[in-house]
């Protein structure tokens, strides 16, 4: 069964996902390797960019896809079917690339127009940026430690989140009090990374900690998303949070989707231990896959309903950026949290389902306990995620700028 949006019937979509699937197919029996590496190899991170599958969502202007977010998340989560490090790592680069919308027209097209260009970036703002300047060029004087550099073993720019500080040496505030958070570009060159990615899943993103120490940044490579971008195209209208949710989604379902077929697939042939019947002919595992593909479908709706109402107030040329009603923002998170969540117990039954053979790190089931349940830690789709939505359903003021 498949799910249809408007974005899906488009020539522009098949094309992405026939280069995806191309994508996955050279990926094929590679996950072991790229998880020992613990980044992702330079000539896979290469074929995705290459293949211009780090740029669904950069401007058409500049060479890119511009894809809708119904296409981005059917993109992602079909790579990630292949593997899910180098899927994960994709959509970091993708997400990163929409700050191309922010910055001036010269600064944008200087860095995004190179077609083989690799990202990654933190929105998080545990950096520091202050106004400097050098060789006559306006700047900021950049330093700070972030976690979670997904993707950064490979990228030729970093955005990093930073607080804006002002003369008094304090942050910045904007006009409802809250810090002023900027997203700075980074050239490679200027950020040390740290080899302390040692993680329980998605190991082969890479996704350890990284520092810069007063390095100089021109104003013009950096902005703030909470501003509103500079290019007014609907897919900038589209929440950016909302973009990275349903990107953890993405991977979620396509590992629960993977998981699935590869229990279907060996059910029919594996039989258990004291058994003379093969797994698929007990009826505990009839219902739990029947159960487990309700659940996954039932998930993948719901996520890909919300994204198409938010992209069709999107696409009204009367909306303005940081517009989209509260209800729709609210409803992504809360559909991207569930599908992840649903993938997370979908997998986890039939793990355990599996019996034995599952606890080996060569069993594909195995892998993908492990990854999809490092995609429920995600910020954008963790716990917290459900009480921002609740509090919301039941009208308690809570603050939704990063929603």
């Amino acid at each position: 069964m498949t799910v249809a949006t408007t974005a899906a019937r488009s020539p522009q979509h098949q094309a992405l996902m026939q280069t995806a699937a191309r994508a996955g197919l050279a990926l094929a029996g590679r996950s072991r390797a790229i998880e020992a590496q613990r980044s992702l190899p330079a000539d896979v991170a290469n074929l995705l960019a290459d293949a211009g599958l780090y740029r669904l969502l950069t401007p058409q202007a500049l060479g890119g896809h511009e894809a809708p977010p119904g296409s981005f998340y059917l993109v992602i989560e079909q790579l990630a079917r292949a593997d899910a490090a180098a899927a994960w790592c994709c959509f970091i680069s993708c997400t990163t690339a929409v700050l191309a919308a922010y910055l001036p027209d010269d600064a944008a097209s200087a860095v995004f127009s190179r077609p083989d260009l690799k990202l990654a970036g933190v929105f998080a703002p545990r950096g520091r940026a202050v106004p400097a300047q050098h060789n006559g060029v306006d700047g900021l004087r950049i330093s700070g430690r972030w976690a979670w550099g997904s993707g950064a073993h490979n990228a030729h720019y970093i955005s990093a989140g930073c607080l804006l500080i002002g003369a008094d040496g304090q942050p910045e505030r904007m006009a409802d009090g809250a810090p002023r958070i900027l997203s700075v570009l980074l050239e490679r060159g200027q950020v040390q990374l740290a080899d302390n990615w040692d993680a329980f899943g998605l190991c082969g993103t890479g996704s350890g900690e990284f520092e810069v120490r007063d390095a100089f940044v021109p104003l013009a490579m950096s902005a703030s998303l909470l501003d509103g971008p500079r290019l007014q195209a609907p897919l900038y209208r589209f929440p950016v949070f909302g973009l990275l949710a349903i990107a953890v989604a993405a991977v979620a379902t396509g590992i629960a989707r993977e998981a699935l077929q590869h229990f279907i697939d060996e059910a029919a042939a594996k039989v258990p231990q004291a058994s003379a019947r093969p797994l698929s002919a007990r009826g505990t595992v009839q219902d739990a896959v029947a159960r487990a593909e309700a659940q996954l479908q039932s998930a993948r709706c719901y996520l890909l309903a919300a994204v198409e109402a938010a992209w069709q107030a999107a696409q009204q040329p009367d909306m303005a950026a940081n517009e989209l009603p509260v209800a729709l923002r609210r409803d992504l998170r809360l559909a991207a949290s569930h599908a992840v969540h649903t993938s997370a117990e979908v997998v986890t039954r039939l793990y355990t389902l599996a019996g034995g053979h599952a606890v080996f790190a060569a069993s594909p089931l195995q892998r993908a306990l492990r990854n999809v349940q490092v995609a429920t830690q995600h910020m954008m789709v963790g716990e917290a995620s459900f009480e921002l939505a609740g509090r919301l359903l039941l009208g308690v003021p809570t603050p939704t700028a990063q929603l």
